[in-house]
Formats: structure tokens, sequence, C-alpha cells
């Protein structure tokens, strides 16, 4: 069974990272410094990574255990690390960045709860 909000959630951030990622590549490229653009980069690739891996988890779902919070901490990841450094380099104040480390805690987090998944027994 696909977990369908899940998979759509998964084929926008996907779709959204692209788009930073050709916006960064032509836009930001003449405007920002080489840091924020490294750091542009860095969002660009953690969104996409993990848009996958919440697809994949969204195809799956009916078969791995604690998909949907692993799913829940990978998008919540998404928004809040690739978010807090998009916002950044956009401009916005440097308190922000407080949130990228929490976003990165969630990445964490539902890569344990994944493997955590695995190592118990399959879902009735």
């Amino acid at each position: 069974m696909i977990d369908r909000p899940f998979a759509a959630l998964a084929a926008i951030f996907a779709a959204i990272g692209v788009v930073a990622g050709a916006f960064g590549a032509h836009a930001l490229r003449a405007q920002v410094d080489p840091a924020s653009l490294q750091a542009w980069h860095t969002a660009v690739e953690y969104q996409l990574l993990h848009a996958l891996a919440l697809l994949v988890i969204a195809t799956r779902a009916n078969a791995l255990r604690f998909a949907s919070l692993t799913s829940w901490l990978f998008a919540t990841g998404i928004a809040l690390f690739s978010g807090s450094l998009y916002a950044i380099v956009l401009g916005a104040p440097h308190l922000l960045g407080a949130m990228t480390p929490v976003g990165g805690l969630a990445f964490i987090a539902g890569w344990c709860t994944l493997a955590w998944g695995f190592l118990r027994r399959a879902p009735p």
C-alpha cells in the first residue's frame, strides 16, 4: 500500500529541490558570496536526498515499521534544515539559523527510526 499523501509530498519536495538547484546555479551565483552559494547547494542536496528517501518509504509504507514517523521526521527535516538555509541565503535574519540544526536532528532521528524499524519484527 502506498501512503499517497507522503508520496505526493515527496514529489513536491523533489520538484522544489530541482527548482531551487537551478535557481542557485543560474540566478544566485552572481548575487551571493561563495559560502552562501555552498549553503544553498547543501540545502538542495539534503532536500533532494530526503525527498527520494521519503518517496521510497511512502511506497513501502505497509512493509515498514514506523514508516509514518520516519516520513514526518524527514518532512520536518526538509522544512527546517533546507528551508532555514534557503531563507538565510535569501536575506532572512541569521537567527533563523537556529532551526537548521533542529532540522538536521529530525533527519538523524528519521534515519534512526528507519533503522529501528528494520531491526524490529515486520508489521502483521
